[in-house]
């Protein structure tokens, strides 16, 4: 996503300047696996998680919002990571 995806990601991040944690990390789970990883996503998600209300996040109310495509990595890639070889 380029620059917009740096600006998502960052303002994730700041959520939890108002938010624990581990609140916002499972949001960002639970977007994941809702195969939406935009911020108004997560912060949706954080909301109902401390209002103890459950989500209303429709994917087909919100077709602007990215979509996820997670792959598994392997351990190999980390290693490569870290020896500084590329795999």
């Amino acid at each position: 996503m380029g620059r917009k995806g740096k600006r998502e990601y960052i303002q994730v991040l700041r959520l939890m300047e108002l938010f624990a944690r581990d609140v916002v990390a499972a949001a960002v789970n639970d977007a994941i696996k809702l195969g939406a990883i935009g911020f108004d996503a997560v912060k949706h998600l954080v909301l109902c998680r401390i209002e103890r209300r459950p989500p209303r996040l429709d994917m087909t109310v919100y077709p602007y919002l990215p979509k996820a495509h997670v792959a598994m990595t392997s351990a190999k890639a980390y290693l490569g990571l870290l020896t500084g070889a590329a795999s």
